[in-house]
């Protein structure tokens, strides 16, 4: 008998020791998939111990622990975690290396490493880096394609190489060309458009709001393609009620359009409990929104965000609306507070930081222009006319004033499609302002380019996106040359 069980015992071994290793997205991995991009990590990493207690060597248990700590980088931004996390990307395609090579995720999940890396690497400005593991991710996915051309998450990581080559800014653009890699956006998205159609009855359908999540992330922050809101918000309509990763997605792009409104309805609305990742970003935004609306509670969640967020940025622009929050109610003594700490938090690594640390330096603003601005950011165009309409540019003692005041009536003038009255006032902050350290110039030249551009005058369009380009040592001067050079590009110049 006791023979018996050692015999047992050693053909337990045997099997295990010779079980080969595979790719499995079973019941545990799916869930556990979900719960990432719900951004519930504690029951992803619960989900994915059982999984190793059933089926050790299964390659999905290693490409989601990645999903973990892409997901969680992204939600807290912090720099430290992403340095201290990046060696994991190594000994992940090397543990992944060792598995099943006839299962068509043996390449793509190394790719997926990969290319989770690469937006990581992007978003932190190492662009070389972040270019190289794309290019990897990129050979690897055709080199699957190959051998498994009907295999559908291929679609989805081959956009994906597409944006991320597409969204390197100008001025680096040497890269692409360096790696023999040409990316474009427009293309990429239409590639996971494609996809959202496909994934539907399919095994793979639970991919479907990662296809959203990047479908959000390309059409705003790639191509700044505001009108996509409805359909966007549409999209993530189908998303689980119960997912953060949803509701910010929904506040994030209606602030990117101006729907300010509805950024208050999302945010405060999101689910709250411990099962969830810390997600700051949501109080910047919902602090932010609130501030343009002039709720009396901004202030709460812009400094619930500068005492919570460990990451890097936006926590000198959370502090400049902090104090431009106290200014607008008349409380000096705390706007010189807040405009101190603008001086002393955080970094200036994003331009939003930097034009925050610029603007702590500067002369205090014209109430009615901050009114103007707040109410613009938030879409409210009737009231940020109104804040201004009246007012005289001799009125200003300021040059920086004098020129504002012309380019907020442009910005309104243009959102609210008067398209002449924008012109007029665009080419108004452009002749006072061309040589000033301030960016209201180059961009209301930046913006004469997109509307000639939209009247198909290619000629005109190049002319205004060029001054853009030839205004010098002004502020935003890296985004706006770069829109400005993509802009040429767009009109054939």
């Amino acid at each position: 008998m006791v023979g018996k069980k050692i015999w047992l015992l050693l053909f337990f071994l045997i099997w295990r020791l010779s079980a080969k290793a595979d790719f499995v997205y079973d019941t545990n991995c799916i869930d556990a998939y979900k719960a990432i991009l719900s951004l519930k990590m504690f029951e992803a990493k619960l989900l994915l111990q059982k999984e190793k207690q059933q089926d050790p060597q299964n390659g999905i248990i290693i490409l989601l622990e990645n999903y973990i700590d892409y997901f969680s980088i992204l939600a807290s931004e912090n720099k430290n975690e992403y340095e201290k996390l990046s060696d994991r990307k190594s000994m992940r395609v090397s543990a992944l290396e060792d598995n099943d090579k006839n299962s068509p995720f043996y390449l793509f999940s190394q790719a997926e490493i990969y290319l989770q890396w690469s937006f990581l690497k992007f978003k932190f400005g190492d662009y070389f880096s972040a270019a190289l593991d794309a290019k990897k991710a990129g050979s690897l996915l055709k080199e699957n394609t190959e051998k498994f051309p009907v295999f559908l998450p291929n679609q989805k990581s081959l956009a994906l190489v597409n944006v991320i080559f597409g969204r390197i800014p100008a001025r680096f653009r040497a890269i692409s060309s360096f790696f023999g890699f040409n990316g474009n956006i427009q293309s990429g998205i239409k590639q996971l458009e494609q996809l959202r159609t496909e994934l539907p009855g399919t095994k793979f359908s639970f991919y479907n709001n990662e296809v959203n999540f990047f479908l959000c992330n390309s059409n705003i922050d790639g191509l700044q393609n505001y009108a996509a809101y409805p359909k966007l918000i549409t999209y993530l309509s189908g998303m689980e009620n119960n997912s953060l990763l949803k509701s910010y997605l929904q506040g994030y792009i209606a602030a990117k359009t101006a729907h300010n409104d509805d950024v208050i309805m999302y945010l405060e609305a999101s689910p709250k409990s411990g099962q969830y990742i810390s997600l700051p970003a949501i109080d910047y935004l919902l602090g932010c929104a609130k501030l343009n609306r002039m709720d009396t509670d901004a202030a709460f969640f812009l400094e619930k965000y500068v005492n919570e967020f460990k990451g890097i940025n936006y926590i000198k622009d959370a502090y400049l609306k902090l104090a431009h929050f106290y200014l607008l109610k008349n409380d000096l003594e705390k706007f010189e507070y807040f405009k101190k700490l603008v001086k002393t938090k955080g970094f200036g690594i994003d331009e939003k930081d930097k034009q925050a640390l610029r603007e702590a330096d500067d002369a205090k603003p014209d109430i009615e222009l901050l009114k103007a601005r707040l109410y613009f950011d938030g879409g409210y165009y009737d009231k940020a006319l109104t804040a201004i309409e009246n007012k005289e540019v001799i009125s200003f003692k300021l040059l920086r004033d004098k020129i504002e005041l012309y380019y907020r009536l442009g910005r309104i003038f243009d959102k609210t499609g008067k398209i002449n009255e924008a012109l007029v006032n665009y080419q108004r902050a452009i002749n006072l302002g061309k040589t000033s350290v301030y960016y209201f110039a180059a961009n209301a030249a930046l913006n004469s380019g997109r509307i000639y551009e939209e009247k198909k005058d290619f000629d005109k369009a190049a002319e205004y996106y060029n001054q853009a380009i030839g205004m010098k040592a002004h502020e935003y001067q890296n985004s706006i040359d770069d829109e400005a050079k993509a802009g040429l590009k767009r009109v054939g110049r």
